[in-house]
């Protein structure tokens, strides 16, 4: 069957083809007068005739596309899986459509893919990734972008002075952890330090030797570094928790690679938390399900997810609107991987 176009739900209708896309483009802006019976009368036509406007034609006339992208780092993580769903919850109840990339941990390809929506016909565009702090390319693309008043936000760890952001870091709560773990009595308090890129973590890493460093008990010897696999955790985890003087408690970076230290622990017959204290960050979903419960620090990425689309859609309204930035802080979660640092035995008394 012929699909039906406008002339078709004009003539249906009785009115003219400039009054219907009018009317589904919601353009007249008070300039011209369309009554409400004339605005049934065409909605009634298009019901009639199932008739569906033409995407490309609706974003030529308009102007917008209704349509936003996104990119994140890893879609296998559930941290930014859970950033994606946020914004995707949001842009549907604004009647926008997602276009969603995962870099994968991949510069290369992250520029190529941004190069790539910078020459697509969308809205807006919203970067949960730091990537392009190490990339001439890509700071090259989105400088470009800037100049024409594209409307982007990025949801990094330090704040980025040129667009919108909203800056999540856990600094201060990796600082809360420590204070916790040394409360707990631990003394040596190792790390798995698993991330494509050295500067992705190190809102975690150097707080860490901070704080460490002050109390006199920092050893490199236990800072694990690793890539940002669960498998890649779980090797780090059986390095660390083999030295004659191992850890009695690990901060891994992020929960994926914590479940990895979990099963190095098992495997290695040490139970969590009795024999040794673990944390995790980013309070994947997961994270409250296993056994022990993990302890672990929580930027709510579904919300900031939300939260970012509610600033690139606040843009794309209002191109001249003061830069925004706004500040979330992260939530220390303690739950049951952590506990009282166990009694040293005699053979490393003598290393304590």
């Amino acid at each position: 069957m012929k699909k039906a176009t406008q002339s078709d739900v004009a003539r249906v209708a009785g009115v003219s083809r400039a009054t219907v896309s009018y009317v589904l483009n919601g353009q007249d802006n008070g300039r011209i007068s369309i009554s409400e019976e004339t605005r049934l009368r065409v909605q009634r036509a298009i019901e009639e005739l199932s008739y569906e406007p033409d995407a490309r034609a609706q974003a030529l006339s308009s102007g917008e596309t209704q349509t936003i992208g996104l990119i994140i780092a890893d879609l296998r993580n559930p941290h930014f899986s859970e950033y994606a769903a946020g914004v995707e919850q949001e842009a549907h109840s604004a009647g926008y459509h997602v276009l969603l990339s995962s870099i994968e941990l991949d510069v290369e390809y992250a520029v190529n893919i941004l190069k790539g929506l910078a020459r697509r016909r969308i809205d807006g565009l919203i970067l949960a990734t730091s990537f392009v702090g190490v990339s001439e390319e890509a700071q090259k693309t989105l400088a470009e972008l800037r100049s024409r008043q594209f409307p982007i936000v990025e949801v990094p760890t330090v704040d980025v002075e040129e667009v919108d952001c909203l800056v999540s870091n856990y600094q201060e709560a990796t600082k809360e952890v420590i204070s916790h773990l040394l409360s707990l009595q631990h003394r040596r308090i190792g790390m798995i330090y698993g991330c494509a890129a050295p500067e992705l973590a190190d809102d975690r890493l150097t707080p860490y030797q901070e704080v460490l460093a002050t109390a006199g008990l920092l050893d490199p010897e236990l800072i694990a570094r690793c890539g940002p696999t669960t498998e890649d955790g779980y090797q780090a985890a059986l390095s660390l928790l083999q030295l004659p003087n191992r850890p009695t408690a690990v901060i891994a970076i992020n929960d994926l690679l914590a479940i990895g230290v979990l099963r190095a622990a098992a495997d290695l017959g040490l139970r969590v938390p009795a024999d040794l204290s673990l944390v995790g960050y980013d309070d994947i979903p997961i994270a409250q399900y296993l056994a022990p419960r993990l302890t672990t620090v929580s930027k709510d990425a579904f919300y900031l997810g939300q939260e970012a689309f509610k600033l690139l859609l606040e843009r794309i309204h209002d191109p001249e609107r003061p830069r925004q930035s706004k500040v979330s802080h992260p939530r220390f979660i303690i739950r049951e991987s952590t506990g009282p640092a166990p009694t040293l035995s005699a053979e490393h008394k003598g290393d304590a």
